[in-house]
């Protein structure tokens, strides 16, 4: 009876995350949905300070489309004020709550053990129950991983740079984290948590082919942890670059590392993704030759920003400005004009740029080129 329930749920959800009229942060190409999400949050089921229903009130009035409440399963802040048995409550609450409203709740948990190995999220769950032994004791954390994997959950490490459990800070493998990566029970690692940002666990998910996540982690009210007031700091999301908005294909992106990072100003993620979130989002349209009323050799060109995010870019072509130096910062949803001197009239002109907050690597930012056809 449970199994159904919970069954009954997720098609539920599913059904309101299409009918979702959705903000509309990134533009995405045709056939491919941006999927706003946040799969680390807590409530007062664990750690947290808030019940369930205000964390799908929040995402909605975030224009979230994904949540997971991922209660810890080793602890429980509030059990003397909140006793109760069943580690899927949370989840219950919160689906039973969501199913008029425009947000999918998927199962999760968080394994949540001593560095190493640390804490993890196992979400797409089917029962936090069987988390627990015969004792109703936490399983052991291997044994967690493999219950996670046997339930087909989608298993990412969290927060590998918190500096309770890595006093300098920096991500790094233990033979633990080795051994699930090698058996293929891990697949994906916090590149962001909350108000840090890990170029050295960036490294980690490239070297390891582990699916990048940005999470708020939050605990309290998420207007006390991201002042709203600030366009720039708001709560980390992850985008899923899905197929289509149904649970399935949702999962699969995540299994194939379809997903990009929006940190504060930062877009995070790999080359290809990023590409893909650039080409849609930053447009380069000719104005022609001239300036000024005058025809001369210097073309108009209108720099075109259609994200939520800033676009800073860095020119590194073989032409100048007339106006601007090679830094341009584009604010969200806006354009600007530039004019370009080419020293002759040309029938096509090709723009390389570095978009500086577009990071796809440590140290590293994504770089395109632009060829533009002048009528």
């Amino acid at each position: 009876m449970k199994k159904t329930i919970t069954t009954l749920i997720l098609i539920l959800i599913v059904f309101n995350i299409n009918a979702q009229k959705r903000k509309e942060f990134f533009k995405s190409p045709k056939g491919v949905f941006y999927i706003s999400s946040d799969l680390h949050i807590h409530s007062v089921f664990s750690d947290g300070s808030v019940w369930p229903t205000i964390r799908v009130d929040e995402a909605i009035r975030d224009s979230i489309d994904l949540i997971s409440l991922t209660e810890h399963l080793e602890y429980q802040s509030h059990i003397s004020d909140i006793p109760h048995t069943n580690r899927n409550r949370s989840f219950q609450i919160a689906g039973g709550y969501v199913q008029k409203k425009p947000l999918a709740v998927v199962h999760g948990t968080e394994i949540t053990k001593p560095m190493p190995p640390g804490h993890f999220n196992a979400i797409f769950i089917k029962d936090a129950n069987k988390f627990f032994d015969k004792n109703k004791e936490p399983l052991i954390f291997i044994k967690g991983i493999k219950e996670a994997n046997n339930q087909r959950a989608f298993v990412f490490w969290n927060h590998p740079m918190w500096e309770a459990n890595r006093s300098d800070g920096i991500a790094k493998l233990d033979p633990i984290h080795k051994e699930v990566i090698d058996k293929k029970l891990l697949h994906g690692i916090e590149v962001v948590n909350f108000d840090t940002f890990s170029e050295e666990a960036m490294q980690i998910a490239l070297d390891n082919e582990l699916t990048m996540m940005g999470t708020s982690d939050v605990h309290v009210l998420i207007d006390w942890d991201f002042n709203k007031k600030e366009e720039s700091f708001h709560r980390p999301i992850t985008f899923i670059m899905s197929k289509n908005r149904t649970i399935k294909s949702i999962k699969d992106a995540l299994f194939n590392g379809d997903t990009f990072i929006w940190y504060r100003d930062l877009i995070i993620g790999k080359s290809n993704n990023l590409k893909q979130v650039i080409e849609n989002n930053f447009k380069v349209v000719s104005k022609g030759f001239g300036f000024k009323g005058r025809k001369v050799e210097i073309l108009q060109v209108e720099l075109i920003n259609k994200s939520v995010a800033p676009i800073s870019l860095n020119y590194i072509g073989e032409y100048t400005f007339h106006n601007d130096y090679k830094f341009i910062e584009l604010e969200p949803k806006s354009s600007k004009t530039i004019y370009i001197k080419t020293k002759k009239v040309k029938e096509t002109v090709s723009l390389e740029f570095e978009i500086l907050n577009y990071v796809i690597a440590p140290k590293t930012n994504l770089k395109i080129v632009k060829t533009i056809t002048i009528d």
